[in-house]
This record gives C-alpha cells, structure tokens and sequence, in this order.
C-alpha cells in the first residue's frame, strides 16, 4: 500500500503506540519522507497532532483507508473516531492483524455493523483509480501483479469475517 500510495499520490500518516515501551515503526515498512508521524499513547489515532494534520488537507470530509495492527483496538478505534468525525472510512481487511488471530473478524464485523466499508488492499486501489484510463492505472497494475501472491495470502490469512 504505500507503493500505491506514493503512485497515487495518497497521504501517509503512521502512528506508533508508546514507542518508549513498544517500540518504533518497523524499518522494513520504509515510511516515504512525506509521512505524517507521530508516536501517541491514545488507542485511536485521532491525536490533536493528526487532526490538525487532516484539517490542513483539502476538504472537510475525507476517504481514509486504515491498515494497521491490533484490529480489535487501535484500528477500530480509529476507524469509529474518523467515522464520527465525517469522513467515508475503509479498513483493508488484508492489511490489518491481531496479535490473537480470532480477534480480527470479530472486529471486522463490528465495524462492517457501524458503516465503516470493509474491503481489500486491491478492491481500494481500483476504487481510487475508477478508471483504467488514467496514467497511474499501468504502474498500479504492475504493483497489483507483483503482489499477487502475499496479497492471496493474506486475504485468505486475515479476511476472515
């Protein structure tokens, strides 16, 4: 996703929680320069410091897309605060986890049951780009095939609702 992301020119913005005891954002995610960080104690992501973030992007209602760790907490969480706020909120069912596996669809299905789209990494991309006809469509393609295989896997790992 965040291949697609920069391609898309999508924002990022990544939380840690409590940094100090749990550690930083793993290296291997190699965040783009752009990202918004921050590091928080809050379960939800919806911290003054990326509120104020969202508010400075164009629009007051927004289509975020949430991927993330701990599905039953931080990403429903975070998913319900951004619902609040008004904006059309997707949570990708193949980019968020659970250290307790059973937890996920559980979650999933809450969120499905609040109005929050659940949906997948690759249905989000193509619902972004609404047409094939744009000049992003063939670089999200390649990424698309290139990820076939863990994208397969982790929809029949995680997408378990």
């Amino acid at each position: 996703m965040l291949k697609a992301s920069a391609i898309l020119n999508v924002p990022v913005y990544a939380t840690t929680q409590n940094a100090a005891r749990l550690g930083p954002i793993c290296s291997e995610l190699s965040l783009p320069p752009s990202a918004f960080q921050a590091d928080k104690t809050a379960f939800s992501m919806m911290i003054p410091a990326l509120q104020s973030a969202l508010d400075d992007t164009q629009g007051t209602s927004k289509q975020i897309a949430i991927v993330g760790i701990e599905s039953h907490i931080c990403v429903t969480q975070t998913a319900l605060d951004l619902q609040k706020m008004g904006h059309h909120v997707y949570v990708l069912a193949d980019g968020v986890s659970s250290c307790n596996e059973g937890e996920v669809g559980i979650a999933l299905r809450r969120l499905a049951h609040a109005g929050v789209t659940i949906t997948t990494s690759e249905s989000w991309l193509y619902e972004c780009m609404r047409d094939a006809n744009i000049p992003e469509f063939k670089q999200i393609a390649a990424l698309v095939k290139e990820t076939k295989e863990t994208t397969r896997e982790a929809v029949q790992t995680l997408c378990k609702m």
